[in-house]
């Protein structure tokens, strides 16, 4: 076959599909279309395809990449009458009663749950006090969830009915003399991974899931978020602690909000306090807080006769139940649409 006689047939056959697709008032015509033309066993352009074996070798490479041409020709075609016949609804197209003149019908956007609202809120409060973020992993090993935070073995806190112990990592670990595996009870497990990898000073807050197996009330849910805050340095007292807590809930709550400070005991801080804030003429407990205990210094290295510092520990469902008047967690975790489109 000549290679001229070749080269016309492909130009028929692309203007004849063109015109074909084109004329396509459906979706379903247009495939049968696109079958006669495009089919991989019986189309037209494999039938072309085939004559390219009659061309003279010398003139194959012209007509091969003509050939290749006239495919993408077709097939562009294809693609353009199919996104046509879609954008209008593909069978509908053809219907006399559809008006694409009329308003489409809108969808309704999603937003952020109000507990990551609420996180995302305080990153930025804390970011524009200094700290930045530090994360650390849910799933923790008994030294940087207990021992390394002044916990000792026998601490009632390292309980089993207090924690959510991984049954099938401690078993394995417990074969191979090793502390088993837990999902964290605290997120003071990130300020130990800190300190052990960073020099001072540090100024970091730590936001994310906490484990404790508590039934389920209207205060108490057995997942929970915290937001954790660490600051080390020379010469850090109460009074930092103080300042920074004030600022934050000033801050967060949007008024002069005052703070209180009652004696508490944790193991990982001392002196201790439970945190109040005075707000709308109420006293509201917020978090536990104190002073590094010295013994956590030592367990990651730092010489707590040259350096001293403060960590608080803030519930974020608490803050965000007191923030929009929310009086039962558990509302935040049923996945009522109802109750999340307020936030």
């Amino acid at each position: 076959m000549a290679l001229n006689e070749f080269l016309e047939q492909l130009q028929q056959l692309a203007t004849e599909a063109t015109a074909a697709f084109g004329q396509a008032d459906s979706l379903d015509a247009l495939e049968a279309i696109r079958v006669e033309y495009l089919g991989a066993r019986q189309g037209r352009l494999k039938a072309a395809q085939k004559l390219m074996g009659q061309v003279e070798s010398e003139d194959k490479p012209v007509a091969g990449k003509q050939f290749n041409a006239t495919k993408q020709e077709i097939e562009a075609g294809f693609e353009e009458a199919h996104q046509r016949l879609s954008g209008s609804g593909g069978s509908r197209a053809a219907d006399p009663t559809f008006d694409n003149t009329l308003p489409g019908e809108a969808v309704g956007g999603g937003h952020l749950h109000p507990i990551t609202q609420t996180i995302e809120e305080l990153k930025d409060i804390m970011g524009r006090l200094g700290f930045s973020v530090a994360d650390g992993p849910e799933i923790e090993d008994a030294w940087h969830n207990f021992e390394a935070l002044n916990i000792p073995a026998e601490h009632p806190a390292r309980d089993p009915l207090d924690n959510f112990y991984l049954a099938t990592a401690g078993a394995a670990s417990a074969s191979e003399g090793e502390a088993p595996l837990l999902l964290r009870s605290q997120t003071s497990n990130v300020q130990i991974r800190v300190m052990e990898s960073t020099p001072p000073p540090i100024r970091i807050i730590s936001l994310g899931r906490v484990y404790r197996p508590d039934t389920a009330d209207a205060t108490h849910y057995p997942m929970f978020h915290q937001m954790e805050g660490l600051l080390i340095d020379e010469q850090v007292t109460m009074a930092d602690l103080k300042s920074v807590l004030r600022l934050f809930a000033t801050s967060y709550l949007g008024d002069d909000v005052h703070i209180r400070f009652r004696p508490s005991f944790f193991p990982f801080t001392e002196p201790s306090v439970e945190a109040d804030f005075s707000w709308n003429d109420k006293w509201i407990e917020f978090g536990g807080a104190g002073m590094v205990d010295p013994n956590v210094f030592k367990a990651v290295g730092y010489d707590p006769e040259v350096l001293s510092g403060f960590a608080f520990g803030l519930g974020v469902e608490r803050l965000c139940m007191r923030r929009h008047g929310v009086t039962d967690i558990r509302e935040f975790y049923k996945n009522d649409v109802r109750f999340l489109h307020q936030f």
